[in-house]
């Protein structure tokens, strides 16, 4: 499943983000992973939560991200659910490749049963029109 919260920057997606983590650890059977541009965030999120700085990894392109999270998801068997927070900065996302990625991580979710919580600092009007079902909220 891949949901998407959406709006220009500084409408509160990350706070939204962060409770949407912290609420899921009392339901979620599996592990949780949250992807970040920093480290910001890490007293705020549920120390059951696995945070990640992506800016630690060397991640030059999209398809070294989708890569990225194919090797998480290859190592972590009980993974249900990645947030991740600026999806279009820490995936290096061009405009022009934003429909392509994300129907790359539609699939990713649905092969692998990972739920894909993103944030992007767009809005929700300006998404491609296939992913207007995946937002769950529009900022």
């Amino acid at each position: 499943m891949l949901e998407i919260i959406a709006g220009v920057k500084g409408k509160g997606k990350t706070p939204l983000l962060i409770q949407n983590a912290n609420d899921a650890v009392k339901l979620v059977q599996g592990s949780i992973v949250y992807l970040d541009k920093s480290n910001k965030h890490m007293y705020e999120l549920s120390n059951k939560i696995r945070m990640i700085n992506v800016k630690d990894f060397s991640i030059m392109d999209s398809n070294m991200f989708l890569g990225f999270l194919l090797g998480i998801a290859s190592q972590d068997h009980d993974l249900d659910t990645v947030y991740l927070d600026s999806f279009l900065t820490i995936a290096h996302v061009d405009a022009a490749d934003t429909e392509s990625i994300l129907r790359q991580l539609a699939d990713i979710s649905d092969k692998f049963h990972i739920r894909f919580v993103l944030s992007m600092s767009m809005n929700a009007s300006d998404l491609p029109e296939f992913a207007s079902e995946y937002v769950i909220a529009a900022l």
